[in-house]
């Protein structure tokens, strides 16, 4: 008996004094990673809330009908200017392709929306640097240009036809109510006139809370596996998984295993750059983390999604062609900027080792909640919550729900703007809104 239970208590001073300490020091570690990208976040998904409210979904799907260098040019540019959230990414593509669009060109628009986004160029300066930013960017573009050629090349009619026919169907996948509202402010005026116009800050509120409620869960899944990942696996597991020991062959596995792990992280749109910066602070090639980042649009969540969307055929087509236009993409970055001398030799990610401190960071981050505050209130006074609880709503169904719903979507805050009520559309329909004071 005396046996049992010094046992007893030798395993709950185990559990007192190994596994307790271990999860704070992950909880610790991925709010410090939060922390420290807090306000890139804020201003990211601000400045894509103006960027959204000035481009419409129907004149996306007008423009894209084909895979001629105009369309596809078009179609990186709506993507830019659209949600970094993958979901409704993939689920806006489906739209376009739906009402006329190419589907080589809603797949550039999914590669662009998810790689080519000012907020993931913000949070990638701030955590792993300029390089990375840089890097994204250019991978982003030439991943555009080599699924193109991919798709020219390997693309049949059959295939297309396939998609054509399961995409009919309706099927759901995530953030379809998300996808199919356009919150773009349409009208006269110039862009300052249309962005400080009451009707230009709601739609700017709503693009921001929106944008956030369709990605907070992957943040927040990305930041605690990131902080576990960093807090309990050792450096030197990482540094003989991706071959550090060996250069050369660490700059060829890299590219090839970072999607891989991506697929199997869960983890899609911004989330995933804590992830990267783990990775990279482990030492996985410069290529590799970039590639990693790109494959956002083949985790395994996102590929039910295609099989859904498109059928299986069509999903493993998908997956087999962006894998090799995000691997690929990854080995010239690396090639490129080895030329140039511009892979970071520090791979020291600062906030993992030294956690949150009273500097600028914290200053910009007390700002930036300010800012972010003054959005959501706003948010609220103008029926904001009724368009939140239609994100996850079928497209289909969008426009059969009652119209006071979205009437409180409403806009102006000035006689002038009353003059002009703003609409939003849903799928097909289109809804006037009611001003509100």
């Amino acid at each position: 008996m005396r046996q049992t239970l010094d046992h007893r208590q030798a395993r709950k001073g185990i559990t007192v004094n190994v596994i307790i300490p271990a999860i704070g020091q992950a909880l610790l570690t991925a709010f410090a990673m939060f922390w420290d990208v807090l306000w890139p976040l804020v201003l990211g998904f601000a400045l894509s809330g103006v960027v959204q409210a000035l481009v419409s979904h129907k004149t996306m799907a007008k423009l894209l009908g084909d895979d001629s260098p105009r369309s596809l040019t078009l179609a990186t540019l709506f993507g830019i200017a659209s949600s970094s959230c993958s979901y409704a990414a993939v689920a806006l593509a489906r739209s376009i392709f739906r009402k006329g669009g190419s589907f080589t060109a809603a797949m550039v628009f999914e590669l662009a929306s998810t790689n080519l986004v000012i907020e993931l160029g913000i949070i990638l300066v701030v955590l792993m640097g300029w390089q990375f930013t840089a890097s994204e960017f250019l991978g982003g573009i030439l991943m555009v240009i080599l699924i193109a050629l991919i798709f020219r090349l390997t693309l049949t009619p059959r295939l297309v036809q396939m998609a054509r026919e399961q995409a009919e169907r309706g099927a759901l996948g995530r953030m379809e109510g998300h996808a199919a509202m356009d919150m773009s402010v349409e009208g006269g005026g110039s862009f300052a006139s249309t962005l400080f116009s009451g009707r230009g800050f709601t739609a700017v509120s709503h693009l921001f809370v929106m944008d956030w409620a369709s990605v907070w869960t992957d943040i927040v899944l990305g930041f605690l596996i990131a902080g576990a990942l960093a807090a309990w696996v050792p450096n030197s597991f990482w540094q003989g998984f991706f071959l550090t020991a060996h250069p050369a062959l660490a700059k060829i596995e890299g590219p090839l295993v970072g999607p891989l792990v991506a697929i199997l992280s869960f983890v899609c749109s911004v989330g995933n750059v804590p992830l990267a910066a783990v990775l990279w602070r482990g030492g996985i090639s410069f290529g590799g983390g970039v590639s990693f980042i790109f494959a956002d649009l083949i985790v395994l969540p996102v590929l039910d999604i295609y099989r859904k969307y498109y059928g299986g055929r069509v999903a493993l087509y998908i997956l087999g062609t962006f894998y090799v236009t995000m691997a690929v993409a990854g080995y010239v970055v690396e090639l490129v900027f080895g030329a140039l001398g511009l892979i970071p030799t520090n791979r020291a990610v600062g906030v993992i080792t030294e956690g949150p401190s009273l500097n600028y960071t914290s200053a910009l981050n007390v700002v930036f909640l300010a800012f972010a505050a003054v959005l959501v209130v706003r948010f609220l006074r103008t029926g904001g919550p009724a368009m939140l609880r239609m994100m996850s709503a079928p497209m289909e169904g969008m426009g059969e729900h009652d119209h006071a719903a979205m009437d409180h979507a409403g806009h102006a805050t000035t006689e002038h703007d009353a003059a002009t009520p703003a609409t939003y559309t849903a799928g097909d329909k289109t809804h006037a809104g009611r001003n509100h004071p």
